[in-house]
């Protein structure tokens, strides 16, 4: 097969849309990757791999081939020598294997997103639900930070009005330094959800009043408050400690 050798290529601009654009993301339902770590791990997961482009053939997977210049022009990753991909985005899942959430308000930083979708994964968390303006799960720097965990994790997005209907029941505690607020370590062992906010501001006070009860995290040093990745990977722990 003849590699493609145009950055313009329809194809090739499809595939570097999903990398620059969260529209094209959310009316494709697919998003982009990037290196062979990704792409076995994407394999291993069980992801659909809906294409590949690469420089050379990869048995099993749907590869189109394309020069190296072409590659490096798609790829998000810097001098990449490939290949690139794209991934069909996870159902979130149905409403009765749903005991956990965890729900991220305004948290922008792509790095503390794709910490709580590793987080998430790794404790058995079967949903996150990020509301309002926070970064987007496939933008490739969430993906990286992820660790592949992206491919596992069901991710639903809402605005604070629909955040009820998303969480399909589950009671909903903030994670928040508001006096009054219960002991993390005291979260209820049945199934519920936890809300952790924006980086700078915490939850607001409309997410708040939603809330069946605030906890925090007990600390005995000088910081105020924990990295919003590192506080929700508290607050999943405490989650699922009892059943561990």
């Amino acid at each position: 097969m003849e590699p493609i050798r145009s950055r313009q290529n329809q194809l090739v601009k499809r595939l570097a849309a999903l990398g620059s654009d969260p529209g094209a993301r959310q009316r494709a339902g697919e998003y982009l990757c990037a290196g062979s770590t990704l792409l076995e791990e994407a394999v291993a997961s069980g992801a659909e791999v809906t294409c590949v482009l690469a420089a050379e053939d990869i048995p099993g997977l749907p590869v189109r081939l394309v020069t190296p210049e072409v590659l490096r022009a798609v790829s998000p990753l810097q001098n990449s020598p490939g290949p690139v991909f794209s991934v069909r985005m996870r159902p979130v899942p149905p409403a009765e294997s749903l005991r956990r959430a965890i729900v991220l308000e305004n948290v922008q930083d792509p790095g503390n997103v794709g910490t709580v979708l590793r987080t998430a994964d790794a404790f058995g968390i079967e949903l996150v639900v990020l509301c309002g303006a926070c970064a987007d799960p496939y933008n490739p720097k969430t993906v990286r930070a992820s660790m592949g965990a992206v491919f596992r994790q069901s991710v639903a997005r809402t605005e604070l009005s629909g955040l009820t209907d998303a969480l399909r029941g589950l009671p909903l505690y903030g994670a928040a330094l508001a006096p009054g607020g219960a002991d993390v370590r005291a979260l209820p062992a049945g199934p519920l959800a936890v809300a952790v906010g924006n980086e700078g501001k915490g939850l607001t006070a409309e997410l708040l009043s939603l809330c069946a009860g605030t906890v925090r995290i007990p600390m005995t040093g000088r910081a105020e408050s924990l990295n919003a990745g590192v506080a929700a990977s508290v607050v999943m722990w405490e989650m699922v400690r009892q059943q561990i």
